[in-house]
C-alpha cells in the first residue's frame, strides 16, 4: 500500500497521534479534523467513517513494518537474520513510538471492525520471524511451534522496545536488541 500523501496524510497522521494518547475509543472524528487542520466533511470524503480510517492506519503502518521485516531479512539466516529482525523492530518502535502504541493496545482486540485487516497484517510480519526461527532452530516441528515463538519474540520486541523508549531511552538499542535475545538463549536459538 502506498505511502497517503497530502490530505490523507494530514488526517492518518492526527489520528495517529490522538490514538496513541487518548486510544481508538477516546479519539473523535472532530478531534482528527481539528488536529489536521481540516474540514469535516474532508475528513469524510477521504474517510467514510472512523473504523475505515482506524484501518487504514494500522494497514499502512503494520504492513510497511512487515516490509521493513522483509528488507531486514534479505540474505540473512538462523541467528543472524533473529538480529537483524529484532534491531529493525526496535529502530521501527523507535521511530514510530506512536504506532508502536496502538498496535500494542489494539493487537488483542476482537471486536473492531479492521481485525481480519489486523490479523492478516501481524501474520505477514510474524511469518518473516517463523522462518528466521525455523532456520535458527534446526529441527524445530512445523506444528505451529514456530509461529507461537515468533509471536512471543515479536511481542517481546514490542514491549521491550516501549518499555526501553518510556523507561530507558539513553541506552543504546543494541543493548536493547542483546538484552532481548540472550532472554531466548538456550531456548530459542539453543545457545
Amino acid at each position: 500500500m502506498p505511502r497517503a500523501t497530502g490530505t490523507k496524510r494530514a488526517i492518518l497522521d492526527a489520528t495517529l497521534e490522538l490514538a496513541a494518547t487518548k486510544g481508538i475509543t477516546g479519539t473523535t472524528m472532530d478531534e482528527v479534523a481539528e488536529r489536521a487542520g481540516v474540514a469535516k466533511g474532508s475528513l469524510y470524503y477521504n474517510f467514510a467513517s472512523k473504523d475505515r480510517l482506524f484501518e487504514e492506519l494500522l494497514q499502512e503502518g503494520v504492513g510497511a513494518l512487515a516490509d521493513t521485516l522483509r528488507e531486514a531479512r534479505a540474505g540473512l539466516h538462523g541467528r543472524a537474520a533473529l538480529e537483524a529482525l529484532i534491531r529493525a523492530l526496535l529502530d521501527r518502535i523507535a521511530s514510530n513510538t506512536a504506532l508502536a502504541k496502538l498496535m500494542a493496545a489494539e493487537i488483542f482486540r476482537t471486536d473492531r471492525t479492521w481485525q481480519k485487516t489486523l490479523f492478516a497484517l501481524r501474520h505477514e510480519a510474524l511469518t518473516v520471524f517463523a522462518e528466521a526461527i525455523a532456520e535458527a532452530k534446526p529441527g524445530s516441528r512445523d506444528d505451529g511451534t514456530c509461529g507461537l515463538m515468533a509471536s512471543s519474540v515479536f511481542g517481546a520486541v514490542l514491549l521491550s522496545g516501549l518499555e526501553w523508549l518510556v523507561f530507558d531511552p539513553e541506552r543504546h538499542r543494541d543493548e536493547v536488541a542483546a538484552a532481548i535475545l540472550d532472554s531466548f538463549s538456550g531456548g530459542l536459538l539453543g545457545d
